[in-house]
């Protein structure tokens, strides 16, 4: 668990990391829109109080409780198996970077009552209308990783 261990660490600190660089050093939250490298890359303040894409997104603390309540259960649910397949080096990272995201956007519902996105990249002539995190761009990496290594043949 090492591995994994590791992983959730350094996502963790990536995230809540850039939050706070770009949310309150940028003054993102004030400022709305930083450019970047666009249209490529630019910043964008989105307050997300549902989960992917603002599914379910209520104002009311109930739903933010049941999230944080759901991200809980579901890192411990996925740290628990990838415990039990402690020789799957892909399994362990694929952990960490989902507990470590989920973590960090609990960190934030806890923090700010709603998970600070801020990252928008369109490309292609195709306007993007959807920001997101480090957070989430880890979990999507970690739940691939769970399809890809979970029941794999354990390492030595």
């Amino acid at each position: 668990m090492r591995a994994a261990t590791i992983t959730l660490g350094a996502t963790l600190a990536a995230d809540q990391g850039s939050k706070w660089l770009v949310v309150q050093w940028l003054d993102l939250q004030s400022r709305f829109f930083i450019d970047v490298w666009p249209p490529y890359l630019t910043f964008v303040m989105a307050w997300n109080t549902g989960v992917n894409f603002g599914l379910f997104a209520s104002d009311g603390p109930a739903m933010r409780w049941v999230l944080i309540a759901v991200a809980l259960v579901i890192s411990l649910w996925i740290w628990l198996w990838a415990r039990r397949e402690h020789g799957n080096l892909g399994m362990q990272i694929a952990a960490g970077l989902i507990v470590g995201g989920a973590l960090g956007n609990v960190i934030d519902r806890l923090v700010y009552g709603a998970v600070a996105d801020f990252i928008n990249m369109s490309c292609c002539g195709l306007n993007n209308p959807f920001s997101f995190n480090i957070a989430d761009a880890a979990i999507f990496a970690g739940a691939l990783g769970l399809i890809l290594f979970a029941g794999r043949h354990k390492t030595p």
